[in-house]
């Protein structure tokens, strides 16, 4: 009895050691200031939730976290950056479903992979776009503006944070849904194109909330509809897409993920620390002032999301027509 005893306990000695290994095993911290880097311009809805999540690690994590805009080619500049980092916890990438789902069917060759390429931490939230117009463009909904586009076909135009961009997707989707025509302008991020807008040279876009919502609320843009499956809490009185165009729906999506290769325990810390920042009412409150709904989650859980939003997102694309080099 006494040599079965001991025999268990010997056995059992090394899954105890483990645990207690992993119990006093030291936190990951960072040792020096971190970068987040954002592959859009300063301004828009990216850069703007990028900027509240690299606020509040900074203060959990006792280091800087700097936001590095690097815009161009419909996110993949700043991807691509990101993905040859060194993986050791200080470079975190903020990506979007653009980036992560829809680029890999609109280009024929990226710089990168987004599943082989990055390390997913947390997903952050998820965005409604608002298709918005200038006050001067005669359309009070989504009707009147498809009716207007096609007595004119040709003569409205809408602008996008760059050619690829979920921005870009959204409108080529609605018209060929609607079986309008529109003229694609691209810029180099959306609030660029969010001040075009304003200024009447273009005529329409949709935009992610946060980057429009405020002129909305001034009266100096006009809301015609979500992209979302169900109206926004922000904008009740909006109607969806769908209401007009049955079945149309296009989800944006954050999150924030590093380059592939990085430690689990910063994995691990980096994840548990957005999923508490993501939680607290100062966060929410501001989130869904922009219109947006937090959605942390873990790493296995972020990767399972982005491997299945990519087949999604390929169908919006092959729809829209949209292809890129």
């Amino acid at each position: 009895m006494r040599r079965r005893t001991l025999l268990a306990a010997l056995a059992a000695a090394p899954a105890a050691y483990e645990r207690s290994a992993r119990a006093q095993a030291p936190v990951w911290a960072p040792e020096r200031p971190m970068r987040l880097i954002v592959s859009f311009a300063a301004g828009g809805s990216t850069d703007v939730t990028a900027r509240l999540i690299a606020q509040a690690l900074s203060e959990r994590l006792g280091q800087p976290v700097v936001v590095e805009n690097r815009p161009g080619a419909a996110g993949n500049i700043g991807a691509e950056a990101a993905a040859r980092s060194a993986p050791d916890g200080h470079t975190l990438f903020m990506a979007v479903s653009g980036i992560m789902a829809a680029n890999k069917a609109l280009y024929r060759k990226l710089p990168f992979d987004p599943e082989r390429d990055f390390t997913p931490i947390s997903q952050v939230a998820f965005i409604p776009n608002l298709v918005v117009v200038h006050p001067e463009v005669p359309a009070n909904n989504l009707a009147e503006l498809i009716a207007y586009a096609k007595a004119n076909p040709g003569k409205l135009n809408y602008g996008s944070a760059g050619a690829g961009t979920s921005l870009h997707l959204a409108a080529p989707l609605l018209a060929s849904r609607a079986g309008i025509e529109m003229v694609h302008v691209p810029y180099r991020g959306g609030a660029p194109a969010a001040t075009d807008l304003l200024a009447g040279k273009i005529h329409v876009i949709a935009s992610p909330m946060v980057e429009v919502i405020t002129y909305v609320q001034a009266g100096k843009l006009r809301p015609l509809a979500v992209t979302t499956a169900h109206r926004s809490p922000a904008l009740p009185e909006v109607p969806t897409v769908a209401e007009t165009l049955p079945g149309f729906e296009v989800a944006l999506w954050n999150g924030i993920v590093g380059p592939a290769g990085m430690p689990h325990a910063a994995v691990a810390r980096l994840s548990t620390e957005i999923g508490s920042v993501l939680r607290t009412p100062e966060m929410r409150r501001k989130l869904a002032e922009q219109g947006s709904e937090p959605a942390p989650s873990t790493p296995e859980e972020f990767a399972a999301f982005i491997h299945a939003e990519i087949p999604r997102w390929a169908e919006i694309v092959r729809i829209s027509g949209a292809v890129l080099e």
